[in-house]
């Protein structure tokens, strides 16, 4: 009897133990992928990774249905990708190699809730914009949309403040510490201020745009964000998106231009995956 449960014992220790380590190990798998993911989440990485995951399926799909000079070229791209990758994500992996050193890669990260009323929000920025217009104070306002900005907000102070007028219009006073740079909104909170932005290099545009203006362009070239411009020597409100300025908005006309851009555009993004039923 007792030669017949050894055997057992030994193999039962043996296959707990395998399986104890595996989980560990997939814990720790898990939760460095976990970690990895909330690193990129809100950069410009998010738009990428869908990009590459979108040629990894149509170059699966192009090998079953065997559509060779599909697969071919898509295999050269993938080859072509992968050394580029590096460049393609060196904000990400410098901003993850600065954090592993200070030690908080492994530290709790808060998540923002992407439910906020943007009605209040285009009302806030609207109301702040005017008053900015009217006592020519110059201001930089970036509204986040899908894009991510996180490595440009780490260039600025983290104050994460609920949008107001009264707060915006206060962050651009003049010789006051945060009024030089942007403002970047993340949904109905003001996330950082004095935030350094990327100018435009588009060699057409005007030249009474000063560096203010460039870099609300600047920013509309990288990402999907609405920038809106307060110019300190006129006072003229304008509006930049997917690197285009528009200028001269009132008040009503600035109100409607944020409603299209971050309203009706954000339901009609929402339709398309829930579609009406008739």
């Amino acid at each position: 009897m007792e030669q017949f449960w050894l055997p057992s014992l030994e193999y039962l220790k043996a296959v707990l133990k395998f399986n104890l380590s595996s989980v560990i190990d997939i814990l720790i798998v898990a939760f460095i992928m976990y970690k990895i993911m909330l690193l990129i989440k809100g950069t410009r990485a998010v738009q990428l990774l869908k990009g590459i995951a979108v040629l990894l399926v149509i170059s699966a799909l192009s090998s079953v249905f065997n559509l060779y000079t599909i697969s071919w070229l898509l295999g050269k791209a993938l080859t072509a990708l992968a050394v580029a990758l590096p460049v393609v994500f060196q904000p990400e992996l410098r901003r993850a190699l600065e954090k592993l050193g200070r030690g908080k890669l492994l530290a709790p990260t808060s998540l923002l809730s992407g439910e906020y009323d943007r009605v209040r929000l285009v009302a806030e920025v609207t109301r702040s914009a005017t008053i900015l217009s009217k006592n020519k104070m110059g201001a930089l306002i970036v509204l986040e949309r899908e894009t991510g900005l996180e490595e440009h907000i780490d260039t600025g102070v983290k104050i994460d403040g609920i949008v107001s007028a009264e707060f915006l219009v206060n962050i651009f006073v003049p010789k006051t510490p945060l009024h030089d740079g942007a403002v970047i909104v993340r949904g109905g909170r003001a996330i950082a201020a004095a935030c350094f932005l990327p100018l435009s290099e588009n060699p057409y545009l005007t030249s009474d745009l000063g560096t203010r203006h460039r870099a609300g362009i600047g920013i509309t070239e990288h990402s999907d964000a609405v920038a809106v411009i307060v110019s300190e020597e006129t006072g003229t409100v304008s509006v930049a998106v997917e690197g285009v300025i528009t200028r001269n908005y009132d008040e009503a006309g600035l109100q409607a231009r944020l409603t299209g851009l971050l309203i009706n555009q954000a339901a009609h993004s929402l339709s398309t995956f829930w579609p009406r039923r008739a």
